[in-house]
């Protein structure tokens, strides 16, 4: 322990109350008296705040303090990088034994030697030409050493002869040992040269010098060359190569997905590539090319491959039950086929449910739904209707099940039949509703008067004594919606019998039992 260390230590026993501010101050009063020497310039607004850099108990902190202030360094030595993270010297060593302090003002306390300082242990190895370039050209004046750029544009911004066409990572092209010696690899750019590419001058494609946004399709420089007048469309490469551009290949079925087979294989290319029909160019349906020969006039759909072949266009095969998703059964079997598909195309090919035709015969105004086929068959309409009632929200069990439709249905419109009790069963009701619309909870189907209920098990107010022989209207004595809800506290029904006009308060079962209310609970 130092001699300062030592002189803090006995003040903080004799003199001080650990951990107040007032200790705090007065512990760097005092430490400033015994210290070894003046701080230097970097230092000195510190020259009060002792603790600031120095633990007077603690002499490991010494290392985390500098940290604290020296974020820069922290960081570097984490990532490993800059001098600081690289140096096999720094490693473990305190910041102290190159940094020394309290040796006056003017001392240089970084204790760098720029004549032989190894750049290697940067992130920015000096190569080429930079190994003889002076430090003050990088490491500007009042600038610390670590703030300089390294990156090539920011030194060579001056020397760009592209005027930032090409970007800011000049080493892509340029070297250390001399800048105007050029590497570049084409190939790893997003046009590699290929063929008679590889021995165009650079300046055909690149004038001015211009390097960014350069055409890269074929018709930006060939299009002068097309003997086809664009009838083909503008991808050169899907007939032509770059070792000639005379030598031409093209497979129909490969290279444009469209097979040539039937009639289609002597048809000239003029016959679908027109310069007068932009939309033909890269027509893949039969009606682009047969619209004017379509005597369904669209009402079967676009895809006329379906039903004709290119061998004949007069020649059709189709098969409605095999071809598509809607069978033709029953009365379905005789109906034309414009009695369908009668409007247009988009409308024949969603004609998938009963309800697109059947409309007009839905006496249920779209209550039950699109699917008539859930109840009705496809040889007659109002035949053999069958449906299945326990399949809904309301089973029928008991005498429901005997009970004919239109007692409960009105009107054809079945979703409008209630299905609360009471809806039917009002009239039968002689709790006028004191126990609720909910009549399932005591009645069952098989008859009305056939019904129980268990107050203990089903409430949570069990019925015992002189309450177990009252009859439901003694207390249930008003119309209810909804759930039910009585009061369970004695005085609320027992108020006008208490003697005591409430000065034993409400709880009266502590002292009378449900048998006999004049009956006194022994020992109360």
């Amino acid at each position: 322990m130092t001699f300062r260390q030592a002189m803090a230590s006995i003040l903080w026993g004799l003199f001080l109350i650990p951990g107040t501010a007032y200790a705090d101050q007065l512990t760097n009063k005092l430490e400033s008296l015994v210290m070894p020497g003046p701080l230097s310039i970097a230092h000195e607004k510190y020259k009060e705040q002792c603790t600031k850099c120095h633990s007077p108990l603690d002499q490991t902190r010494q290392n985390t303090l500098c940290i604290d202030c020296h974020k820069n360094v922290e960081q570097d030595i984490k990532k490993a990088a800059g001098f600081h993270g690289r140096s096999p010297q720094v490693s473990g060593s305190e910041c102290s034994s190159c940094h020394t302090d309290h040796e006056g003002r003017d001392m240089d306390i970084l204790g760098f030697n720029r004549e032989t300082f190894n750049h290697k242990m940067t992130d920015f190895i000096l190569t080429g030409k930079h190994t003889s370039v002076s430090c003050n050209e990088c490491h500007v004046k009042d600038k610390k050493l670590h703030e300089a750029k390294t990156d090539c544009f920011s030194c060579h911004e001056d020397d760009d002869s592209h005027e930032g066409d090409m970007g800011r990572e000049c080493e892509s092209c340029h070297t250390s040992d001399i800048w105007q010696k050029v590497k570049f690899d084409h190939s790893k750019t997003k046009f590699p040269l290929k063929g008679k590419h590889e021995k165009v001058e650079c300046k055909s494609c690149h004038p001015d010098p211009r390097y960014k946004k350069t055409p890269s399709t074929c018709v930006d420089c060939h299009g002068g060359n097309d003997d086809h007048e664009g009838r083909f469309g503008q991808k050169c490469e899907s007939c032509h190569e770059t070792e000639d551009w005379k030598k031409a290949k093209f497979n129909h079925a490969k290279d444009a997905k469209f097979l040539l087979k039937g009639k289609h294989e002597n048809l000239a290319c003029e016959a679908c590539h027109t310069s007068l029909s932009p939309k033909q160019e890269n027509s893949k349906k039969c009606n682009d090319c047969h619209a004017p020969v379509d005597v369904h006039k669209g009402r079967n759909g676009l895809k006329c491959e379906t039903c004709h072949s290119e061998t004949s266009w007069t020649k059709s095969s189709f098969s409605h039950d095999k071809d598509t998703k809607f069978p033709l059964n029953g009365a379905h079997k005789d109906v034309e086929c414009f009695t369908c598909h009668r409007g247009e195309k988009k409308k024949a090919e969603k004609l998938r449910i009963c309800i697109d035709c059947h409309t007009p015969d839905d006496v249920h105004e779209g209550q039950l739904g699109k699917d008539c086929r859930s109840c009705h068959g496809q040889t007659k309409w109002l035949e053999k209707v069958k449906f299945d009632h326990d399949l809904t929200l309301f089973p029928l069990n008991g005498m429901h099940a005997i009970t004919a439709c239109d007692e409960c249905h009105i009107t054809s419109e079945y979703k409008n039949a209630k299905v609360a009790c009471a809806s039917c069963h009002e009239a039968d009701d002689i709790h006028k509703q004191a126990l609720g619309q909910d009549c399932a909870t005591c009645h069952n189907p098989n008859g009305w008067a056939f019904w129980q209920f268990d107050h203990d098990q089903q409430t949570k107010y069990d019925l015992d004594g002189a309450h177990a022989g009252l009859a439901c209207n003694a207390c249930h004595k008003n119309p209810v919606k909804g759930k039910i809800k009585l009061e369970k506290e004695c005085a609320d029904c027992h108020r006008s019998d208490d003697i005591h006009q409430g000065r034993f308060g409400t709880m009266c079962k502590r002292c009378h039992i449900t048998e006999s209310f004049k009956t006194i609970r022994i020992g109360r």
